[in-house]
């Protein structure tokens, strides 16, 4: 089956969602994209086409839990494949709102496959997540790692992946690649894209990237008494740039077979929260104050990917360090210094 061609990407304007639209449309492809703005900016388009000095195509501002409008873009574009990022995505948030997270992140995803079948497209690439391999222990994780998910994102996550083998399963006409992500993090080195959270950052290099501009008077780390070498969680952190490289290699693989594959997509490098905040002080040249508060409910010891899989499939390897994904997180920053917004009023009053 020959690679596609048009791509529907949904959540588009979404932090890994755009990084991917700049590398499919470096490499040929021809966009239609869909995003509600929940939790970006339609800015992120204008951008994306400094970057590539290419026309994103077609973006409609939609949900993809309202079938309609979904199946409208489906009637207006011959479509050949999906990347489907949409989705809430934060571990602590997903405590406060599971409802919230599992009717966008569940629903939403059999609402998109309901009208990707019903158009006749078969190909899809689901962005997935490490969280549901929960608190599996120590050691890089390999995908068959048991999934033991805690917390309501994870939990949404591995649901969707268990629909898709389902359908899978039972539809042989669908070749699905699920791609479980290690904290991408970083941002495009030219300083137009970045990670841009709608309110105080739930991830750990927008927040601490906001302290070093001055928007959080100080970082809250979450927990120092974990079982690790300086007490604070330990996560396999990744270049958004290297995952988006990531999707495109997928979209251009989702014809050698049907059915459906699981890929890590980690550096197999575990990195913990102060070591991170120590690499971000030297790429900013300034303190990053903060102060310890208890554990944050869903939070594990440790995720490390075993990525081995995606290399030996595919030769896909990361090419960019932590200080990589520190500088460039801070580019984004200091040329963005209230993210997408244009002003901005002082200080959050959050310590997120």
């Amino acid at each position: 089956m020959p690679p596609p061609t048009t791509v529907l990407v949904t959540g588009g304007a979404g932090f890994i969602g755009s990084h991917t639209c700049v590398e499919l449309l470096e490499h040929g492809y021809k966009l239609i994209v869909i995003d509600n703005y929940s939790n970006s900016s339609a800015e992120v388009f204008e951008r994306i086409e400094r970057i590539t000095d290419r026309f994103v195509g077609a973006v409609y501002e939609l949900d993809i839990r309202d079938p309609r409008a979904l199946s409208a873009v489906f009637d207006r574009h011959p479509i050949d494949a999906v990347v489907h990022f949409a989705a809430h995505k934060a571990v602590g948030e997903s405590t406060r709102m599971p409802i919230e997270y599992y009717d966008t992140n569940v629903a939403g995803t059999t609402s998109l496959l309901r009208a990707m079948h019903e158009h006749g497209v078969h190909q899809l690439v689901f962005s997935s997540s490490c969280s549901v391999y929960g608190d599996a222990g120590r050691g890089p994780l390999d995908e068959s790692t048991p999934a033991r998910p805690t917390n309501p994102y994870a939990a949404s996550k591995l649901i969707c992946e268990q629909i898709l083998s389902d359908v899978c399963a039972r539809r042989p006409e669908f070749a699905v690649l699920c791609l479980r992500y290690f904290n991408p993090v970083g941002a495009h080195p030219s300083g137009l894209l970045g990670e841009d959270p709608s309110g105080p950052p739930d991830n750990l290099l927008p927040a601490v990237a906001q302290v070093a501009i001055g928007r959080l008077p100080r970082l809250r780390i979450f927990g120092d008494d974990y079982a690790t070498p300086d007490g604070t969680a330990i996560r396999d952190y990744l270049h958004v740039l290297d995952t988006a490289e990531a999707h495109r290699i997928a979209l251009d693989r989702l014809g050698d077979r049907s059915g459906m594959r699981v890929f890590n997509l980690g550096t197999g490098k575990g990195h913990s929260v102060f070591e991170v905040v120590s690499a971000f002080r030297t790429a900013c040249g300034s303190p990053i104050p903060f102060r310890i508060v208890p554990r944050r409910a869903g939070d594990v010891t440790e995720l490390v990917a075993d990525a081995g899989a995606v290399a030996r499939a595919w030769g896909w390897r990361p090419r960019r360090d932590l200080a990589d994904m520190c500088r460039d997180s801070w580019r984004f920053q200091q040329h963005n210094p209230f993210g997408y917004a244009t002003t901005g009023g002082g200080p959050t009053s959050s310590e997120e």
